[in-house]
């Protein structure tokens, strides 16, 4: 298997409404994909990158430096990621956490972190535990009206 990462650009909408609506259970239209790449690209924290092999788009990795003020250092996050169902368990959603992990080694983090949903606790938290990520803690929100 030959994959690689890259940045996702506009020619890639179309796979990533696809990846999106998978991972959030809503779909997601070109249009709402365009203005995410543009939120990507307008900001200085953000990077949406695509793990592609021959071409074809396979999965979406959304990474991001957070500063921790609590201990004065930073953690590399994956805001997102999500690969094709049909390509599951082949070594493509590890291929997209170890290139998160250098990514953030590049930019003198002290470690990674994700937020996971509860309904993925089946599958996702299993690999998550599995590339040696551990449970720290809740997530907290409050939905303004």
């Amino acid at each position: 298997m030959a994959l690689k990462m890259r940045k996702a650009d506009v020619s890639d909408i179309h796979a990533l409404c696809g990846l999106m609506t998978e991972l959030s259970g809503q779909s997601i239209t070109p249009e709402q994909m365009q203005d995410r790449l543009k939120m990507v690209e307008e900001s200085r924290i953000d990077s949406l990158f695509v793990c592609e092999e021959n071409g074809t788009i396979l999965g979406l990795l959304g990474f991001r430096i957070r500063e921790n003020l609590e201990e004065a250092s930073c953690f590399g996050e994956i805001s997102a990621i999500d690969e094709n169902h049909d390509k599951r368990r082949s070594g493509v959603g590890r291929f997209m956490m170890e290139y998160a992990e250098i990514l953030a080694r590049q930019f003198n983090c002290k470690g990674m972190w994700l937020v996971s949903g509860l309904k993925r606790e089946e599958e996702a938290h299993k690999f998550y535990k599995q590339l040696g990520y551990d449970i720290t803690g809740y997530r907290f929100v409050k939905l303004f009206k």
